[in-house]
């Protein structure tokens, strides 16, 4: 998952796959294993939100194929051409992700990113190059090997700003990602998290604290 903040206007995406950050996550090392009191705070926060993301979830689950149906007649979602830039980007970090959370053979030696111990020039820069090469890796993997079925939705909310839901049916992934106006995003939160608790979890889910219900706790513990 990453949140990203722009002057003036203020974006932020949502990629639950597997616990995993995504294609380019960097993780450093080597920090203090007591964390400061802004830290522990933090953590505390995160902690009381989980807590009420958890008693607030309850048995209901939808299709994927509903949930395609739901941002139609609701919101008025467009389906974004396979043509455009934006899908064959969301497209192609998503298949990166899945490809290296799922099956990372079909990377050969590129599927291993080492861990950032330092933030010096020459160890980012490495570690950078290896991200570079899994991504190429990715990209020549066969679709026979790897078939995706990826459906990229646009919702326009005025005055607010857009949202995009990233939908892939085989693998059962569904994340979002919007912009908008700074001071003006709630809106956009909310509809994320009204369509990932119509998506909803099953009685099973909540039980074994599968992915999916993982995906709806992160969501829910960014309010």
């Amino acid at each position: 998952m990453s949140i990203k903040f722009q002057r003036g206007k203020r974006a932020s995406a949502v990629s639950i796959i597997g616990g995993a950050d995504g294609p380019t996550s960097i993780f450093i090392a080597g920090k203090s294993k007591k964390p400061n009191l802004a830290e522990g705070l933090r953590r505390r926060r995160a902690r009381r939100k989980r807590a009420k993301a958890e008693a607030s979830v309850t048995a209901g689950a939808h299709t994927l194929d509903e949930v395609f149906q739901y941002l139609k007649e609701k919101y008025h979602a467009i389906e974004v051409s396979d043509k455009r830039y934006s899908y064959k980007e969301q497209y192609k970090c998503l298949r990166e992700s899945l490809i290296v959370r799922w099956h990372p053979e079909l990377l050969g030696e590129a599927a291993g990113i080492e861990e950032l111990k330092s933030v010096d020039p020459a160890s980012v820069k490495r570690v950078m190059r290896q991200i570079e090469l899994r991504s190429k890796a990715a990209e020549a993997v066969p679709d026979e090997q790897f078939p995706m079925d990826f459906h990229l939705y646009q919702v326009m909310i005025p005055e607010a700003g857009e949202i995009e839901f990233m939908i892939e049916k085989r693998w059962g992934v569904l994340t979002y990602s919007y912009t908008g106006k700074k001071g003006r995003v709630k809106r956009l939160e909310e509809i994320g998290r009204e369509v990932h608790l119509y998506y909803g979890v099953s009685e099973e889910d909540i039980r074994d604290k599968t992915e999916r219900y993982e995906s709806l706790i992160t969501v829910l513990s960014m309010e």
